[in-house]
């Protein structure tokens, strides 16, 4: 059984290892027996770090996630041969009413949310298809694709887009053997969180039937699953990991 969740000898590539769940995805895919290339797109040092404590199997790249993709695909090529698995987590979450969300912090976002996801998995099905190889691509959306939130319309609106991007793009990869799915994570915990948002935390730990907060490690075993061969006859699928908020009714 435990082939069903083994990596090993497979490449996997994830953006955005810099932040939170990003880390704890790459360690998570890490132990699972892949060659792990971890992405920043700002903070080098960060997943510097992050390569340094996981040490053999993994490397460290930076750049931008739309207009460096097939750069940073060719860089996980050349660091361990090939390119299996593409975790699309980078992204942007700024906070903000509608009425104060100025034009250009709107395209930003949606650049770097939808524009970095449809580059990278271009440029990533390219490099598995040119290699004869099968893949898989997980997206990190979020429950604000399903159910927004308030002063996040223009974060709402790019992980709804993620999720329609990941069914569109199972249709038309799936004949190269190449599988895209998503996972929308609801709050995860980071530390300082509880101090900075008590009232929003205490919502969540009222909302969730499981009754806490997700862990970066709760959304990496989703990726890991996803990833891995016990998914293999799964693409186009959307799989939420939120302690079951998204349950309720919403009237």
């Amino acid at each position: 059984m435990s082939a069903l969740l083994d990596l090993t000898g497979l490449v996997a590539l994830v953006t955005g290892a810099s932040g939170n769940i990003g880390a704890g995805i790459a360690r998570r895919l890490h132990e699972a027996g892949a060659s792990v290339v971890a992405h920043a797109g700002r903070n080098r040092a960060a997943v510097d770090e992050l390569v340094a404590a996981l040490g053999p199997r993994s490397a460290a790249v930076a750049g931008d996630v739309e207009r460096d993709a097939d750069a940073l695909c060719a860089a996980a090529v050349r660091a361990f041969g090939s390119l299996d698995v593409l975790v699309n987590n980078a992204g942007l979450q700024p906070v903000a009413p509608l009425a104060a969300i100025g034009a250009a912090e709107a395209a930003e976002m949606l650049r770097v949310n939808v524009g970095g996801v449809i580059a990278m998995t271009r440029a990533a099905a390219a490099s598995m298809t040119q290699a004869g190889r099968s893949g898989a691509v997980v997206n990190i959306s979020s429950v604000e694709g399903l159910q927004p939130a308030f002063d996040h319309s223009h974060y709402a609106a790019s992980k709804a887009a993620v999720l329609m991007h990941t069914r569109a793009a199972a249709l038309e990869l799936g004949r190269r053997g190449i599988r895209v799915n998503s996972v929308s994570p609801g709050l995860i915990h980071v530390d300082g969180l509880e101090e900075a948002w008590p009232d929003g935390v205490a919502r969540w730990h009222a909302a969730a039937p499981l009754g806490r907060l997700g862990t970066p490690a709760d959304v990496a075993d989703a990726v890991l699953f996803l990833a891995s061969p016990a998914a293999r006859w799964i693409t186009g699928a959307n799989l939420v990991v939120d302690g079951g908020v998204l349950a309720h009714n919403t009237w």
